[in-house]
């Protein structure tokens, strides 16, 4: 399994002190003042707006990112997870309702239309069984996106999310991080 390294400096253009990690990190304000720039050695990341791995969340692949604003961000970078590489099959199942109720349907590889492809344009629940996905609000894999690892997501009110939240696309993490 390939390990991440992202680092994160304090002011744009990557000045100021820095934080370097492998790993999750709930809270870069233990590190950091703020966070305004970040250099993704390798591996991918997302990473938040928000403490805990919430708020608006933006996915980098190995680069340079001089100017988080440029990203949408409105004040820094406060939280961010590895993504660890997978090899194997994807597999996840979404829901229309909460708690995996009413219709179902079952996903293996890349979408970019839900509602071309299912019908639909949102669910309240999914289960994913296998692989790492990201979500994207709008079809073509545009708009804000939304990191899935494997578990089950049974209410996404819960995890902060916006109870009328509409997903138009979602694809595969494949290991070119």
């Amino acid at each position: 399994m390939t390990m991440g390294r992202i680092i994160f400096y304090e002011d744009r253009n990557f000045q100021g002190r820095s934080y370097e990690t492998s790993s999750d990190c709930a809270e870069l304000t233990s590190y950091l003042s703020h966070c305004n720039s970040c250099k993704v050695e390798s591996g991918c990341f997302m990473v938040y707006d928000r403490s805990n791995f919430m708020g608006n969340q933006y996915f980098l692949q190995r680069g340079e990112y001089s100017d988080c604003s440029r990203m949408g961000f409105c004040d820094s970078i406060r939280s961010c997870r590895m993504i660890p590489s997978h090899r194997g099959p994807y597999r996840m199942r979404f829901y229309e309702r909460d708690n995996f109720g009413g219709q179902m349907h079952e996903l293996t590889d890349d979408c970019d239309s839900f509602m071309d492809r299912f019908h639909m344009s949102e669910f309240h629940s999914c289960n994913v069984m296998d692989g790492h996905w990201l979500m994207h609000e709008e079809p073509h894999y545009r708009g804000r996106m939304y990191y899935f690892r494997p578990g089950e997501y049974r209410n996404f009110r819960d995890m902060g999310w916006s109870p009328t939240m509409r997903f138009g696309s979602i694809r595969r993490i494949m290991d070119s991080c």
